[in-house]
């Protein structure tokens, strides 16, 4: 049962997938916007949300999956890295 102050309201359930979030992240502010004039209006809100979450991946620490353990996986002996600075 339901307490009755929460009745009426949401239940926000935190996701831990890291795509999920960004996903929810742009559906939430799409929602404020509501309404775009054009198409290119969206691209530049998605866009500038997953540099913002590009740049906070970059530097966060613990990540699922570092560039230096992506590198193997790759079959194409042309693609290299870029040099991260410590």
């Amino acid at each position: 049962m339901i307490p009755a102050e929460r009745a009426g309201t949401a239940i926000f359930i935190p996701v831990t997938n890291p795509l999920e979030r960004v996903n929810g992240e742009i559906k939430r502010r799409s929602e404020v916007v509501g309404i775009f004039p054009n198409e290119a209006a969206v691209s530049r809100l998605i866009g500038a949300l997953l540099l913002e979450q590009n740049d906070e991946w970059a530097v966060q620490r613990a990540r699922y999956m570092s560039l230096e353990t992506i590198a193997p996986l790759s079959d194409d002996p042309f693609v290299s890295l870029p040099t991260v600075a410590a």
